[in-house]
């Protein structure tokens, strides 16, 4: 027996898309400079992040609608950051050229692997090259004095090189699963 189609219309696909639509003010805060805003802005929108999937899975709202959204408001959020700060900020452009290319890369390839038939999930490497990711933009938007710069730099850096490995893991992992 089928289960019956979730409705579209639930808190965790109504975070996800708010998430969306702050994107573009998110933005305009980071160009801005309003630091201490676009902090505690993009504080939020990742605590939605975390919070539309743990409610999604614990009440058995998950849809197509939030398996398409989420993904993509958490790209769209992390690479407007991104972007942003290599405008506003120090934030080197090889970083965000890496993350992006990375980012879009496996989306693409996870695209291709779908219609073939193969989902590839999110590993654990993933979800520490998001923590990464995430730590290092809040640490770029958070108005610190200078000599946390350094540090930023560093844990964006780390990320980055996560950012690579994690991408070429997924890629080694999907044509072992496909091979067995």
């Amino acid at each position: 027996m089928t289960q019956p189609q979730q409705s579209n219309w639930n808190l965790p696909n109504v975070l996800t898309s708010a998430r969306i639509v702050f994107v573009p003010v998110f933005a305009w805060v980071v160009l801005s400079e309003g630091w201490w805003w676009a902090f505690g802005l993009f504080v939020v929108l990742m605590a939605t992040d975390k919070l539309d999937g743990d409610i999604a899975r614990s009440r058995g709202l998950v849809t197509d609608f939030g398996k398409i959204a989420d993904p993509i408001a958490d790209k769209a959020l992390m690479i407007t950051a991104l972007v942003t700060l290599n405008i506003a900020s120090t934030l080197p452009v090889w970083i965000t050229v890496v993350i992006v290319v990375r980012e879009l890369g496996i989306t693409v390839w996870r695209m291709f692997m779908l219609r073939r038939g193969n989902v590839v999930p999110a590993s654990k490497g993933g979800k520490l090259k998001t923590v990464l990711q995430t730590l290092g933009v809040a640490l770029y938007l958070c108005p610190l004095p200078s000599w946390m710069d350094p540090v930023s730099l560093v844990v964006m850096l780390i990320a980055a090189a996560v950012t690579v490995v994690t991408g070429i893991q997924y890629i080694l992992d999907s044509r072992e699963a496909n091979r067995g």
